[in-house]
């Protein structure tokens, strides 16, 4: 099977993309509005840019509806701050409610239950139910495409991290305890199970 991209509508082209590209992290985005309300969303658009400085992206979909930018997306260009708060098993549920395309002037955190708790460097809340937050600022915004299936990339330099105490040993992250989950295609997410090992080949 060849197929060219371009020649597909945005929507086959979606399915394509998500489920070609996987298992793929979710970032729990939080944001705030310049009026002040609070602002949830996932993505799995989301990777990480660089280690030094440390930096993180994620890329929000414009709405197909209307070609409107997403509430994350206007609260990061007006405040230029978000925290990156990562999801795991205990808490995708709640996750997925934060996918509900809200008015703006809702608080996702009192329509899910999640609970805000502040920063220190930045002004959006993290969630406290998540077992590493990072607070970022935003270090540029990228425009790609126009219409449906187009969207902003989000990169940010992450200032300040907050990482449970029983997950931080010597200075790497317990991956078995910390239970991140995978985005798939459709309804589908992944666990991380079943882990396994491989040695980074050595040059003779």
């Amino acid at each position: 099977m060849e197929i060219i991209p371009e020649n597909l509508t945005w929507k086959d082209s979606y399915k394509l993309y998500t489920g070609s590209i996987l298992p793929r992290p979710i970032a729990l985005v939080s944001t705030i509005s310049k009026g002040g309300i609070p602002n949830l969303a996932p993505f799995s658009n989301f990777c990480g840019v660089c280690p030094w400085p440390f930096m993180v992206a994620f890329a929000p979909i414009i709405r197909p509806e209307d070609g409107t930018k997403k509430d994350t997306t206007r609260n990061i260009e007006e405040t230029g701050q978000f925290v990156v708060n990562i999801v795991t098993e205990d808490i995708v549920t709640k996750v997925n409610e934060t996918s509900i395309e809200f008015a703006p002037d809702i608080d996702e955190f009192q329509e899910t239950g999640l609970t805000p708790i502040p920063s220190s460097k930045v002004m959006p809340y993290r969630v406290k139910e998540s077992p590493i937050q990072m607070e970022c600022v935003l270090e540029n915004m990228l425009a790609f495409g126009e219409g449906a299936g187009s969207s902003n990339l989000v990169i940010g330099r992450v200032v300040k991290m907050h990482i449970e105490d029983a997950l931080y040993k010597d200075g790497k992250i317990d991956l078995a305890n910390l239970k991140p989950v995978g985005r798939l295609s459709g309804d589908y997410y992944a666990k991380l199970s079943g882990l396994f090992t491989l040695k980074s080949p050595q040059r003779c």
